[in-house]
C-alpha cells in the first residue's frame, strides 16, 4: 500500500457494534478490534484505525458520543487527513452521527456505517459497508457534504436518518433529503452535557412523567406526541408548568415521515402546545430532537436560541 505523499489518509474510528461482533454463548457481542475492520483499499488509499472503544451502541452514554465527537474532530486536526470514517452500532448511529453533524464546521468527509449482521454471520455486510464508507471519505467529491450515513448501498445525510429496519441491511432512511445544516457551535462545550429526557406520548400516559422529568432535574424534555404533534390536556398542563421552570420542552412525532406543525387545537393540539411553551421540530424526529437540544443547552443556548435552530433545520 502506498504511503507517499499522494496517498489519501483516512482514519476509521471504532466503537464496537453489530460490524465487530461475533457470536457466543452469551449473545452476538463486540469483540473484533480496529485492526480487524480495516478493509482492503486501492493502492492510493491509506487507512489509520483507532479503536475509541468496543460496545454496542444500545449502551453508549452521552459522553460517549461526545468523546466520539471529540475523536473525530482530532483526527480532522491533521491537515493530512482526507477524511473519516466511524463504525458504530446501528441502535443509536442516527443519534451520534448526527451529534457529530451539528458541530461539524470541516468540509473533509465523515462517514459513519455499521452492520445488521455480526462479523460472522453468513450474510455478513459490515466489510462490504466500511469498505464503502472508506472509499467515501477518500473520494474528493464528498466533501462539503456534511456527516453522512452509509449502510446497505445507500448514502445518506445525518440530518433527518433513522434506522426503519432491524434486518434490512439498507438500514436508514431519511424523513427528508434536503434539510438544512445549521451548527450548535465550532467548538465542544466543556463540562457534563445537559441532561435531557425523551417521553413517549400515548393513550392514557400519565401527565406525571414530565413533572418526574422536572423534579429530577432535566435541562430539557423531548415530547414524542402522536400525530403532527398532538396529546391528551393533562400534559398540555404539565408542559406549561415545566417551562415556567426553564425547563425547554420540544415536540416531535412518533410518525416516520411528514413534517410536524402546531395544527389541532382541543387543549392538548399542538397549538395548545406552542401556547404552553413548548418548541416544535418541524422534521426532526425524538432521537434527533433529543441530540440537538442536548447539544444546544451543553453549549448554553437558551429557549430563544433552542427555537431558532429547529425552525433553521427546517427547508425552505
Amino acid at each position: 500500500m502506498m504511503t507517499g505523499a499522494s496517498t489519501r489518509q483516512v482514519v476509521m474510528i471504532t466503537t464496537g457494534g453489530t460490524a465487530a461482533s461475533q457470536t457466543t454463548a452469551d449473545g452476538t457481542v463486540p469483540v473484533l478490534h480496529a485492526a480487524d475492520l480495516v478493509p482492503e483499499t486501492t493502492a492510493d488509499v491509506s487507512v489509520r484505525p483507532i479503536e475509541l472503544m468496543v460496545k454496542d451502541s444500545s449502551a453508549m452514554t452521552v459522553r460517549d458520543q461526545f468523546s466520539i465527537v471529540a475523536a473525530i474532530g482530532e483526527a480532522l486536526d491533521d491537515p493530512a487527513v482526507t477524511g473519516v470514517v466511524v463504525t458504530h452500532g446501528t441502535d443509536t448511529l442516527e443519534e451520534t452521527a448526527y451529534l457529530a453533524d451539528v458541530f461539524a464546521t470541516d468540509p473533509r468527509p465523515v462517514i459513519f456505517t455499521g452492520a445488521q449482521f455480526a462479523a460472522d454471520h453468513p450474510l455478513a455486510d459490515g466489510p462490504a459497508n466500511i469498505a464503502a464508507a472508506v472509499a467515501l471519505a477518500a473520494d474528493p467529491d464528498t466533501r462539503g457534504r456534511g456527516v453522512l450515513v452509509a449502510l446497505g448501498g445507500r448514502v445518506l445525510g445525518a440530518r433527518g436518518v433513522f434506522k426503519t429496519s432491524t434486518t434490512d441491511v439498507a438500514a436508514f432512511d431519511t424523513v427528508h433529503p434536503n434539510l438544512p445544516r445549521p451548527l450548535v457551535s465550532d467548538v465542544l462545550p466543556d463540562g457534563h452535557p445537559a441532561r435531557v429526557d425523551l417521553l413517549a406520548l400515548y393513550p392514557g400516559v400519565s401527565p406525571g412523567t414530565i413533572a418526574s422529568a422536572v423534579a429530577q432535574r432535566a435541562a430539557g424534555i423531548v415530547l414524542s406526541a402522536t400525530g403532527s404533534g398532538n396529546t391528551h390536556p393533562d400534559i398540555t398542563a404539565e408542559v406549561n408548568l415545566a417551562v415556567q421552570r426553564n425547563v425547554v420542552v420540544v415536540v416531535s412525532t412518533r410518525v416516520p415521515y411528514g413534517e410536524v406543525e402546531p395544527t389541532y387545537g382541543g387543549g392538548g393540539g399542538g397549538v395548545d402546545l406552542v401556547r404552553a411553551g413548548a418548541i416544535f421540530s418541524p422534521w426532526l424526529r425524538a432521537p434527533q430532537a433529543r441530540t440537538a437540544l442536548i447539544a444546544l443547552l451543553s453549549a448554553g443556548a437558551d429557549a430563544k436560541a433552542v427555537a431558532a435552530f429547529f425552525a433553521a433545520s427546517s427547508p425552505a
